[in-house]
C-alpha cells in the first residue's frame, strides 16, 4: 500500500551507526512507504535494534541519511522525532513498573498538543488489548509479561504515530500471545498505522508483514516481498528453521 505520490513514508540511505569504533550498521538503504508493515530480520548482534534507535533520534549515523515525510531527521531530538510522528515500543517493554497502566499511556500522550482527542485514542486502546481495560488500576510491574508487551505497544500507540516501531514485541512470550500480538500488529494497520517490526520470530513477522529486509552483522543480505522471502531457500535455513 503506498500513498498517491508513491513517495516513501520512512527512507535511510547508506545509513553507517558505531558503537565507538564497532560499525553496527553498515551502508542500510531501505524504504518504508505509507500504509505498509515492513519486517527487518536478522540474527542477534545483525544491527536490527540499532536501526531502530537511529530511526528514533537515541543514535546517530556516522555517515548516511534518515528521511521522514521527506525531512531529514538523523540530527533531530528524539522528542521532535516523536512529535513528527514516529513512536517506538522498545525492547524490553521498559515500561514503568511502579506507574499504574493508566499513568503509563498517559506518559505515551505526553508530548501531544491535541489534548481534546486523546480520551478517545485511550479509549481506542483499550478497545485494541481488552486486558489492560481489567488492569488500569494496577502497577504495570505487577503484570505478566505478555500484559506489559501490550502496554508497551499500547503506550506508543498514545503517541499518535505516523510510524510505529516495534522492537521485539514476541520476546520471551507463549506461542498463544505471539499469535495476539500478530494479529493486533495487523489491526493497528488497518487502523491507518504504518508499521516497522524488529523480530527474532521470522515466520510470524513475515506472516503478517508486507516487504522484509535481512539483515546480517549490519549488512543487508535479502530485501523482497515477505511471501517472496518467507520461499527463499536460504531464509528458511537460516531464519525459519528449514
Amino acid at each position: 500500500m503506498t500513498s498517491s505520490n508513491g513517495q516513501p513514508l520512512l527512507a535511510l540511505d547508506d545509513v553507517h551507526v558505531y558503537y565507538g569504533n564497532i560499525a553496527a550498521v553498515k551502508g542500510l538503504t531501505m524504504t518504508v512507504m505509507p500504509g505498509e508493515i515492513v519486517t527487518l530480520i536478522g540474527s542477534n548482534g545483525a544491527g536490527k535494534s540499532t536501526t531502530l534507535r537511529t530511526i528514533s533520534g537515541l543514535l546517530r549515523p556516522r555517515q548516511g541519511h534518515v528521511t521522514f515525510e521527506g525531512k531529514r531527521i538523523d540530527r533531530t531530538a528524539a522528542d521532535e522525532i516523536v512529535r513528527r510522528g514516529i513512536a517506538q515500543s522498545p525492547e524490553g517493554r521498559r515500561i514503568f513498573p511502579r506507574m499504574t497502566v493508566s499513568e503509563n499511556l498517559d506518559l505515551g500522550a505526553f508530548l501531544r498538543k491535541d489534548r481534546d482527542r486523546i480520551a478517545a485514542d485511550r479509549e481506542r486502546v483499550l478497545e485494541l488489548f481488552p486486558r489492560l481495560r481489567e488492569r488500569i488500576t494496577q502497577k504495570a510491574g505487577t503484570m505478566s509479561g505478555g500484559e506489559q508487551q501490550m502496554l508497551a505497544v499500547a503506550r506508543a500507540l498514545m503517541a499518535k504515530p505516523k510510524l510505529l516501531l516495534l522492537d521485539e514485541p514476541s520476546m520471551g512470550l507463549a506461542p498463544v500471545l505471539v499469535d495476539l500480538i500478530f494479529e493486533t500488529i495487523s489491526t493497528i494497520r488497518e487502523g491507518g498505522t504504518t508499521v516497522l517490526l524488529v523480530e527474532q520470530n521470522a515466520l510470524a513477522a513475515l506472516r503478517v508483514a508486507d516487504r522484509a529486509y535481512v539483515l546480517e552483522s549490519g549488512l543487508l543480505n535479502l530485501e523482497g516481498s515477505a511471501r517472496e522471502l518467507a520461499r527463499d531457500p536460504e531464509v528458511v535455513r537460516a531464519y525459519l528453521g528449514g
